[in-house]
């Protein structure tokens, strides 16, 4: 088991990663002293994981909540859901939230846990390689609105973050792939010898090698961890964490969370930042081909078909990173270091779009 500590102070934690740690009952239980526990999990995954969740809690007060799978569940309705059961469980403000799955889960249960009595402890409990790798990571929780996403939510570090390799096998290829978007994203953005690394062993990492995803999920939350314990609550520096994500949003509302997973809409996004990025001087042609190719190695998509310039830039403007002073982007100033830039002319944005735009179905 490799842990990593996210410092922040009293809100600090651990994050545990490694192969079978969902059966380690002791681990489990030592990361919560809450005597009511609510897992909050999805239709998926509970089948597979919830009884060895919840056998580490027998000895408390133990419920279950099932929700349906998706990101279109994301939403204020599902929210009133866990906060629905956790009231019928009457559940006191020394409780915890245990969230069992995917980015979905984790940000939503998470976002219950911010709320519910102003704030009750949250388990990270995620069972994708994207959630483990970055949502389950840095206090981020939120539901999406219809026409943004994450447009509601709160900062709410977990208590710790169990991160079970072994669960990565009942992934769906299209699934890890998704994960992998984000893997690429943090050698993009911080560490050169990383994504050079990735780019040997990405048909490794496919076959999901354990000891090679290790160091990959390991590497990625080092990175995360790092950047959280500098800027919190992303007033600097974490925005580079969303390198790609303002296109990725607009292509994911626009799809109305349901045609892309978060991971290929980020990785088109990560497309035109470094098409955009080509546009502007930053970095050269063959630099953003080799982007490209890695992304599409991964098994990932690089063009959003059926869209429109004008429509994703339309979404762009809601993005909740947008401020007073406009929408800021994440691009590339070589490969392995980004910046946050102003958004430059419209029409610069608009061309490096364009060059991702596939045609229409």
């Amino acid at each position: 088991m490799n842990t990593i500590e996210v410092r922040l102070g009293e809100r600090g934690y651990p994050i545990h990663i490694g192969p079978g740690l969902l059966a380690d009952e002791e681990l489990l239980g030592r990361c919560t002293a809450a005597r009511q526990i609510l897992v909050v999990s999805n239709e998926t995954v509970a089948p597979l994981y919830l009884e060895r969740v919840s056998a580490a809690f027998a000895d408390r007060t133990c419920r279950a909540l099932i929700l349906p799978d998706g990101e279109e569940h994301k939403n204020l309705e599902t929210f009133a859901r866990v906060i629905d059961a956790l009231i019928a469980a009457a559940f006191h403000r020394d409780a915890c939230i245990a969230a069992l799955g995917g980015g979905v889960v984790g940000d939503l249960a998470g976002f219950a846990a911010a709320c519910y009595q102003r704030g009750i402890e949250l388990l990270q409990l995620p069972t994708t390689l994207l959630a483990q790798v970055d949502s389950s990571v840095g206090g981020k929780t939120a539901v999406n609105h219809p026409a943004a996403k994450n447009m509601i939510g709160a900062f709410h570090q977990p208590v710790a973050v169990i991160a079970d390799t072994d669960t990565l096998k009942s992934l769906p290829a299209r699934e890890l792939a998704a994960g992998l978007a984000e893997v690429i994203k943090y050698g993009l953005i911080e560490d050169a010898p990383f994504l050079a690394w990735l780019e040997d062993e990405l048909e490794t990492l496919r076959r999901l090698d354990g000891a090679a995803m290790t160091r990959a999920i390991a590497r990625c939350c080092e990175i995360k961890a790092a950047i959280v314990a500098e800027d919190e609550r992303e007033h600097g520096r974490r925005a580079l964490l969303n390198l790609g994500h303002t296109f990725g949003h607009a292509i994911e509302a626009l799809g109305g969370y349901g045609k892309w997973l978060h991971g290929e809409a980020v990785a088109i996004g990560i497309g035109m930042a470094a098409e955009l990025s080509v546009g502007l001087g930053l970095i050269g042609a063959a630099e953003a081909g080799r982007v490209r190719m890695l992304l599409e190695r991964a098994g990932l998509p690089t063009t959003a078909a059926g869209l429109t310039a004008d429509g994703i830039m339309d979404r762009m403007r809601l993005d909740k990173k947008a401020g007073s002073r406009g929408l800021k982007l994440i691009l590339l100033e070589r490969l392995g270091k980004a910046a946050v830039m102003p958004a430059p002319d419209a029409a610069l944005v608009r061309e490096a779009i364009e060059r991702c735009l596939g045609p229409a179905p």
